[in-house]
């Protein structure tokens, strides 16, 4: 099955030509279901790093002057390419990456709504026009592309974070450098395919693989590079947005989460776990705006604890390519030993396995759906982002108690409450220290809404206006219109 739909050749992709691993170094890409090869990652060289920042620098003035109009066709045509090879591309996505089919192709509807709401923003990216202050004087701000990007992306959502950086970039006029996760190659390939089947033109877009940090430090360090945008571990975040400062080059970075669920006593506490459960696993954790604590009223939260167990018992967990899987693997050996710590981590402490707490057979990095109790406020597991399936549930009394507790972590990305009073709602999105707030739901990142974290979780912001905007910055003109 692998073979049928996985690409005979991963390739990088520069100044229009994709380059295979013919003669080159290569690096194994592993199907996390079964630990089986899947493929061979071609590494790029120094030589292929500065052909595609070349590449990208020679190409902007072309692409950069072209109306917004011919760029929301390219997009558009990249979009409808996607949607015709959904089928394919979603099974690909869930052999490298692990999770289920739907999920697979759900994540494939955001990359095309992301793709087609930039391509229209893009045409909206006005100025303001000044009353004068003098005769024959105007006055005006113009939003202009801020020059090459460099893009680099994660794993876990590798289709709708590489769309999120590539079509806001090019709807602004800007070219990209993109660094993809060597996990998760063969998606990001297709997807640069589309653009190019698209007709954008050679150099805009240029697709490196490789050793990470060779590629990061050479990539931002070089002057062609405007700007960067990353998304990421806070600690790898930290390196590229010191590296970037150096040269003061502008820097978005969406990087980990630890978010808090406040689960109040006058709710549908049966519903509500079943809902916190559903998205906890989601993609086995592996969710930067993931719920990974939850603090639930000490009233009902015997209850909650029940109907939250119970339906992580029931979830079917294998290969995300067969049919009824609700959880796939994790992606890669590292998330599970980190799994294993925290849970190991929790128990020496004290904590109680409700339900999991280890891994699943030999094959592969299965891990069961994981609920734990009495979790002592020193384990790893509330100081640190989880980002797997392992979820804590503890209790509390009070409204401050709780906001104090839920705000007593380095990050910021996310946080979610469940309450039926308006007031507890209201106060709660006053004191919570996050970007992303949700109140009685759970919402996945949009493309015409703005994320962005506070504290240790990112700078700047992508999705929305304030995305486009991260790739544009401002001239003023004034402009005396007589004769000098």
């Amino acid at each position: 099955m692998d073979a049928a739909v996985y690409p005979n050749a991963l390739a990088l992709y520069v100044a229009g030509e994709w380059r295979t691993a013919k003669g080159r170094e290569t690096l194994p890409v592993v199907n996390p279901a079964s630990g089986r090869e899947l493929g061979r990652l071609p590494i790029a060289t120094p030589a292929d790093i500065d052909d595609a920042l070349v590449a990208a620098r020679d190409a902007f003035g072309a692409w950069s002057q072209a109306s917004a109009w011919q760029r929301e066709a390219v997009l558009r045509r990249a979009a409808l390419l996607i949607e015709e090879r959904r089928p394919q591309l979603a099974a690909m996505l869930t052999l490298e990456n692990g999770k289920p089919l739907a999920d697979s192709s759900g994540e494939l509807d955001r990359v095309i709504e992301t793709i087609l709401w930039c391509a229209e923003e893009g045409k909206r990216a006005y100025g303001r026009v000044m009353p004068p202050r003098a005769p024959h004087l105007s006055q005006s701000s113009l939003k202009r592309p801020v020059g090459p990007v460099g893009a680099f992306v994660p794993w876990n959502f590798p289709a709708v974070l590489a769309a999120r950086k590539l079509a806001a970039a090019l709807a602004a006029g800007c070219t990209v450098v993109l660094k993809p996760a060597e996990e998760t190659p063969a998606i990001c390939v297709e997807l640069v395919r589309a653009f190019a089947d698209a007709g954008l033109p050679p150099g805009v877009v240029n697709l490196l693989f490789g050793i990470p940090a060779e590629i990061s430090e050479r990539v931002i360090a070089s002057p062609i590079i405007r700007k960067i945008s990353f998304t990421g571990s806070v600690a790898v975040g930290r390196l590229l947005a010191k590296q970037a400062a150096q040269q003061l080059k502008p820097a978005t970075m969406e990087l980990g989460g630890h978010a808090p669920v406040v689960v109040f006593d006058d709710v549908d506490v049966a519903s509500v776990a079943r809902s916190c459960a559903a998205f906890k696993f989601r993609n086995a954790g592996q969710v930067c705006l993931s719920p990974s604590r939850f603090y639930v009223q000490a009233s009902v939260a015997a209850k909650f604890t029940e109907c939250f167990t119970e339906y992580a018992r029931t979830l079917k967990v294998g290969d995300g390519m067969l049919q009824g899987v609700q959880m796939g693997p994790l992606n890669n050996a590292r998330r599970l030993h980190a799994a294993e710590t925290l849970v190991e981590d929790a128990r020496a402490l004290g904590a109680r396995v409700e339900t999991g707490g280890n891994r699943i057979g030999s094959d592969g990095y299965f891990f069961t759906p994981t609920v734990l109790t009495s979790v002592a406020s020193s384990a790893r597991l509330l100081r640190e982002e989880p980002f797997c399936p392992v979820a804590p549930i503890l209790e509390f009394e009070s409204f401050d108690e709780v906001i104090e507790r839920a705000n007593a972590v380095d990050f910021g990305l996310a946080a979610y409450a469940f309450t039926n009073q308006l007031h507890r709602a209201s106060e709660f999105v006053e004191r919570i220290e996050a970007g992303w707030i949700g109140i009685n739901n759970f919402v996945p990142a949009l493309a015409d809404a703005p994320i962005g974290g506070i504290k240790q979780s990112g700078l700047g912001y992508e999705g929305g206006p304030e995305g486009l905007d991260a790739y544009l910055h401002a001239r003023f003109v004034s402009q005396l219109n007589t004769a000098v």
